[in-house]
């Protein structure tokens, strides 16, 4: 057992600040938390009662959901319509690619003018701002009825929200080589080709699969909107009160959902 020089003074642990002011500022956060929550119940009138009152409702609606129809007459077009909705959130990310990572390059620090950077923001503020049902709704406006509009809805959304990401990726990349390149007389598109894309590129192509994932769920909500696919069946079997069909096309949504989670973390995974 060691035993402490008689010579060395002992000092005491000095007390641990007090921060009034950041007691205050948690305070005051938590009460203006619990007021928005407040609000939003009051607004939305939430109510678990009225969701317990009317479980004879649900009931009922399960009840002639159950068992769902598994003739042929409804897996065929089913099938069809799930293939559908998986070009439309193919092709709604594939396509949305360039323009993506065009307005990515133009709105990352570092790579374009200021006031380039200032409008390519822009551009895919108000491109993320507005919902991919809208723009599905307007294309429909235009082209009619089927698959094409809620290809052109995925990307027109599509764009503005991977170009803000890449954007990101490429702001948070190693500036090392960039920096190099930047002394030796390189140009912002020589940089970014040959430092940041480089590097990046993994990163790139995580989030694109990410976003591919979720084009294809938001393909079958365009479906509901006359954007074809899957979607549009379901909206069909509930207008006409064929809910056991209604019922296969869910199950063989959820087959396609869990195929295509299962190839984007896989090809994520590989990635990492």
């Amino acid at each position: 057992m060691t035993t402490l020089d008689p010579g060395v003074r002992r000092l005491s642990v000095p007390p641990r600040p007090r921060r009034p002011r950041a007691r205050a500022v948690a305070a005051v956060v938590t009460a203006l938390v619990v007021a928005a929550h407040v609000l939003a119940w009051r607004a939305t009138d939430v109510s678990f009662g009225a969701l317990v009152d009317g479980w004879r409702g649900m009931a009922d609606f399960l009840g002639e959901a159950f068992p769902p129809a598994l003739s042929w007459d409804v897996l065929k077009p089913s099938l069809e319509g799930a293939l559908t909705t998986l070009w439309i959130g193919l092709l709604g990310t594939t396509l949305s690619v360039p323009f993506s990572l065009a307005l990515a390059l133009l709105a990352a620090r570092g790579t374009a003018p200021g006031w380039v950077y200032q409008a390519a923001r822009s551009v895919l503020s108000f491109l993320r701002s507005v919902p991919d049902v809208v723009f599905a709704l307007v294309f429909v406006t235009a082209v009619g009825l089927g698959p094409f509009p809620g290809v052109l809805a995925l990307v027109c959304h599509n764009v503005g929200v991977m170009g803000k990401l890449w954007a990101e990726a490429l702001e948070d990349a190693d500036p090392g080589p960039a920096t190099a390149l930047r002394s030796a007389g390189a140009g912002r598109l020589q940089i970014a080709a040959h430092a940041q894309l480089p590097v990046v590129t993994p990163q790139l192509t995580g989030l694109l699969m990410y976003r591919f994932d979720v084009n294809v769920r938001s393909s079958l909500v365009l479906g509901l909107v006359g954007a074809g696919g899957i979607g549009f069946l379901i909206n069909q079997s509930i207008r006409l009160f064929k809910f056991d069909e209604m019922l296969t096309h869910i199950l063989v949504v959820v087959v396609l959902i869990i195929a295509v989670d299962r190839l984007s973390a896989a090809v994520r995974a590989r990635l990492s």
